[in-house]
């Protein structure tokens, strides 16, 4: 168990204990990519791979490491309400960080075996529950292209007292209380913000196609769920290059898929 741990906290990156009594709060760190970053070129660009790794992924580092700070001394100070706001951030930036560290595996140069097929057990489920693997690549690919996420973030004045922010997405409308008085200092358009998944339901030992929103890792879907390969769907994972086509992308990166990693999570947990 130890050093299934041990492998674990290498895995994803973590960090130095902030010590809690007899538990222990984690920071992390961000992994060095296996790979240089203009590797998987022409799939993913070396500038998009750069500014992914040491911006966005950097960031939920970064963000993630002070909310744990935060809880731990909120926790010392008994102060429930600021353990409480504080789940969102460690929820959202510690599964930035557990998704990113994930998807790096994901991918592999060509000459390192990207995009080759599976050809193990992991090849013989696809072909039980899918078909085969093409017809799974298009499941994928096409269930990605056809998700759409829309909404704005609108920065108002309430009562000219108080200054909010509403949220408003996959909506056409905005709705606010008619007692309420609005008044609209500006606003700015979000994007399409979700994670696929090939996962294995450890449960009933099948393959599964989902989808997560924001940066929920797929245990957020089930916890009998293990991910074998995910697809970051955010548009900062693929717009400097494919810019609104993003069927291309979705296209293109399975030819640097590493199904060799996808393959031995497979063979562990289905030995």
């Amino acid at each position: 168990m130890a050093l299934r741990s041990l492998a674990i906290r290498k895995a994803i990156g973590l960090g130095k204990s902030v010590g809690l009594g007899l538990r222990g709060l984690q920071t992390v760190t961000l992994p060095d990519l296996p790979y240089d970053y203009s590797a998987l070129e022409p799939a993913i660009s070396g500038e998009i791979m750069q500014l992914h790794h040491q911006k966005h992924h950097q960031a939920y580092v970064t963000n993630y490491n002070k909310a744990v700070e935060q809880l731990f001394q909120a926790l010392n100070k008994v102060d429930t309400s600021t353990v409480v706001q504080l789940q969102g951030a460690i929820k959202f930036n510690g599964g930035g960080h557990v998704n990113h560290s994930i998807f790096w595996k994901n991918l592999a140069p060509v000459h390192e075996g990207g995009g080759e097929p599976p050809h193990s057990s992991l090849g013989w489920a696809i072909d039980t529950h899918f078909g085969s693997l093409e017809a799974l690549i298009q499941k994928m690919s096409a269930e990605g292209a056809a998700l759409q996420g829309s909404g704005w973030v609108v920065s108002t004045v309430v009562g000219f007292k108080s200054l909010q922010l509403f949220h408003h997405c996959c909506c056409h409308c905005l709705y606010v209380s008619a007692n309420v008085h609005l008044c609209i200092l500006f606003f700015a358009s979000l994007h399409a913000s979700f994670w696929q998944w090939l996962g294995l339901d450890t449960e009933f030992k099948r393959l599964v196609v989902e989808t997560t929103a924001n940066q929920d890792p797929l245990v957020t879907k089930a916890p009998t769920l293990v991910p074998l390969l995910g697809i970051d769907v955010w548009e900062h994972a693929y717009y400097l290059q494919y810019k609104n086509v993003k069927p291309d992308y979705l296209k293109n990166i399975w030819n640097v898929m590493n199904w060799k990693y996808a393959s031995d999570v497979y063979q562990k947990e289905c030995p």
